[in-house]
């Protein structure tokens, strides 16, 4: 089958390098642009590039794939399917049509849930106990498109998005062969795959640099899910008010736990120390406490929480905030 690839991140890379060493014939890598600055992106930044680069495939990367010039030339190269994987622009219809057969998505998520640019952050986030990847057909008849193949993992208790996102990355890899394999087959106008519920549809939207703020209202079980969604990217942030200090001091937790005491401690307001020594900071949550166990102070590296507790101690009633 004819295939391009639409891909930027580093989730498509699997997918990408696995199609190159198909017998499926790759004609060309749509990806985003290289920043207005002139200066190279860095690997990390388009790794599908790097890899198309490095086999000398034909990359395609207009600042709008959706344009007229952008869609002949897409015709033009005359592709049975379009493979689409964490590329950053939506295909309209008339881009679509671009390929005899429409395109394919692979998704970090169990759709119809976690629509969106961050899933796997987001279900981690509210808890999700498994996570998985969804290929959907990319027409225009129907919004989502209809699945194609799902497969699914679940999430260790300790694994955090940075973890998660390559085990999704490659147990995508077999689906996506085999959503190809059943559009090989396909007659062209007979219902295909798994229609989604819509009313089953969450959202997964990008995460900006404020969502990583720490709410010491929810729970210690939902901060520690939140620690672990946002890693590496907003992280997870709080500010530690004491009369010690001249100003609030940016604290990032990296992990922190539930924390059992043998012995409860009064009740005080989420958010404020209520356990402190050089082994051990405790916080207040709106259910239950919170163990911080590592931690990068403001213009510090990270470390964990002992090191940091040989410094300046924190105070029981102390507010985080």
């Amino acid at each position: 089958m004819r295939l391009i690839m639409f891909g930027t991140g580093p989730f498509a890379v699997p997918t990408f390098e696995s199609l190159l060493r198909s017998s499926h014939e790759v004609l060309a890598l749509v990806t985003r642009p290289i920043a207005d600055s002139g200066n190279r992106r860095k690997t990390s930044e388009n790794p599908t590039r790097d890899v198309a680069e490095q086999c000398g495939l034909l990359i395609f990367d207009p600042p709008d794939i959706n344009h007229p010039d952008s869609i002949a030339r897409l015709i033009a190269m005359n592709a049975d399917l379009f493979v689409v994987c964490d590329y950053g622009q939506i295909l309209s219809r008339d881009c679509l049509f671009a390929a005899k057969l429409g395109g394919i998505n692979l998704h970090g998520s169990l759709l119809p849930k976690y629509r969106g640019a961050a899933p796997i952050n987001w279900a981690i986030y509210h808890g999700e106990p498994v996570v998985g990847i969804t290929v959907i057909h990319m027409t225009a008849k129907l919004d989502g498109g209809p699945c194609l193949v799902k497969s699914a993992i679940e999430i260790g208790d300790t694994e955090t998005a940075a973890d998660i996102e390559p085990k999704l990355a490659a147990l995508g890899v077999p689906s996506v062969h085999d959503a190809i394999a059943i559009l090989e087959s396909w007659d062209g106008e007979s219902g295909i795959g798994e229609l989604q519920d819509r009313s089953l549809a969450t959202r997964a939207p990008r995460l900006e640099k404020s969502d990583g703020q720490i709410d010491w209202s929810r729970s210690a079980t939902q901060i520690v899910n939140h620690i672990r969604a946002f890693q590496p990217w907003p992280g997870t942030f709080t500010k530690w008010h004491s009369e010690t200090l001249k100003q609030p001091m940016r604290l990032i937790i990296h992990r922190a736990e539930v924390f059992e005491p043998v012995e409860q401690p009064a009740t005080v307001k989420p958010g404020h120390v209520v356990i402190v020594n050089r082994q051990r900071l405790v916080v207040q949550t709106g259910g239950g406490l919170l163990s911080i166990e590592e931690i990068q102070p403001a213009g510090r590296r990270t470390m964990p929480v002992a090191e940091f507790l040989k410094g300046r101690l924190p105070a029981v009633g102390d507010a985080l905030r």
